[in-house]
């Protein structure tokens, strides 16, 4: 058991834990479905988290807890994606890109 922001940092989603903090203050962050308002909700193994950042919206499994920030492979191993991480632009207006119908066309 880890607490939420320190798993976000060990798991190399945000930067820095102070953003982990931010982004939990914020709501930007849901724990088993509940959004997080306190840094310091537990996280276990098998829980799902859901985390809106720097345009993306992601959906993970927790495998480890893990007890360090270590290398990008390392991190990897915390977590498994539920579903493909998706840009919030995309899952919003259902955009394609500018230049789909160009593409095509030419």
């Amino acid at each position: 058991m880890t607490r939420i922001d320190k798993f976000l940092w060990h798991a190399r989603l945000v930067k820095t834990r102070s953003l982990a903090q931010h982004l939990c203050e914020a709501g930007l962050v849901q724990l088993r479905g509940i959004p997080v308002r306190r840094p310091a909700e537990t996280v276990r193994h098998g829980d799902e988290i859901a985390l809106t950042h720097a345009g993306w919206h992601r959906r993970i499994r927790v495998l480890a807890p893990g007890t360090r920030r270590g290398p990008p492979s390392e991190a990897r191993m915390l977590y498994e994606e539920i579903v493909p991480p998706t840009r919030i632009a995309d899952r919003e207006t259902g955009w394609e890109g500018l230049l789909a119908d160009d593409i095509e066309a030419g």
